[in-house]
């Protein structure tokens, strides 16, 4: 099994003709010790910790941007065809590797991944799980846990990493009456994050969890601007769907737990009409967040300790 080969080749192809140097060097020299070695075993992955090449978010970001900007991406308007494309290029691949050795990206999952076993949860689905990590720890952590990743076309490395994962599999159907789903980052990369939303939830049993972390910001190209008015009213269309907020998840705070409490066939028509409003009402939500709570806070700060913010602005007076 060569692991490594014709995808390495393709990302080297893509950095070369990018623009920014310091990040094709940076990838350069990592994908130059990866082909290193001509094995294909657990070492093609070992080689990488050992290497001591260090790949910040905010240097990954920017060589996703270059592809989606190369591969004449729009994030306003969508051609389905080149964002799809886009998805099955190999700096995704260089992604999955990021995250297994970025410490923040494991602290997080390692949380949720606890909050499984806490919990006591035996049947999972990661949803969108790609390289499969977070499947990965949850099998490690969990002894009687079956983890299937909804993921129709795997890379071939995320096969391989799994490959001695028996209760582990990847599934390109949704089955039904999963205990947990688990959705990272995917609701932002879609042009109807509420139809999607409506299939994960379809998927979990009455009383399962959604462990569901959202990212509505631009800070990568491919999160569509169309769904950042999800930021402000995401827990509405979470309730309006039938789940209830049962708050963050502990060591992984950028996710929220929901648990399903109804079956009721959905109401689109008002999901709908909700979704109208969020877009419209986004533009002062987005003023009001940025600049008028922040006279709130000050205003909240003079009401209930007036002695101290005389205080703070008598300092600020004498400065």
């Amino acid at each position: 099994m060569i692991l490594l080969g014709l995808v390495t080749f393709k990302l080297n192809m893509v950095i070369i003709n990018s623009s920014s140097s310091s990040v094709n060097n940076l990838i350069n020299k990592w994908l130059t010790t990866l082909q290193s070695n001509n094995k294909a075993s657990e070492h093609d992955f070992e080689i990488l910790d050992n290497s001591n090449i260090s790949l910040d978010l905010e240097r990954l970001w920017q060589l996703m941007d270059q592809v989606w900007d190369e591969m004449d991406c729009d994030n306003v308007n969508l051609d389905l065809k080149k964002i799809s494309a886009y998805y099955q290029h190999p700096i995704w691949l260089l992604n999955g590797f990021f995250v297994e050795q970025h410490d923040v990206s494991l602290q997080h999952r390692h949380g949720i991944a606890d909050w499984i076993v806490q919990t006591s949860l035996q049947r999972i689905l990661d949803f969108g799980g790609g390289f499969g990590t977070l499947a990965r720890i949850i099998c490690d952590k969990v002894e009687q846990a079956s983890v299937d990743i909804y993921e129709p076309y795997p890379s071939r490395e995320a096969l391989f990493l799994s490959q001695d994962y028996p209760r582990l599999r990847f599934v390109s159907d949704l089955d039904s009456g999963y205990d947990c789903l688990v959705s990272t980052d995917v609701l932002e990369h879609v042009p109807d994050p509420l139809a999607l939303f409506a299939k994960m939830i379809a998927a979990v049993r009455r009383d399962g969890y959604l462990l569901i972390a959202n990212h509505f910001y631009p800070s990568i190209k491919c999160h569509l601007p169309s769904t950042f008015h999800f930021r402000y009213s995401f827990d509405q269309f979470a309730e309006a769907m039938g789940l209830e907020k049962i708050g963050t998840c502990p060591h992984a705070t950028h996710a929220t737990i929901y648990q399903k409490v109804s079956e009721q066939p959905l109401n689109w028509r008002r999901i709908r009409s909700m979704e109208a409003n969020s877009q419209l009402l986004f533009p002062w939500r987005e003023f009001d967040s940025q600049h008028l709570g922040v006279w709130r806070a000050r205003f909240k700060r003079l009401v209930t300790d007036p002695s101290g913010t005389f205080r703070r602005a008598c300092l600020w007076l004498e400065r």
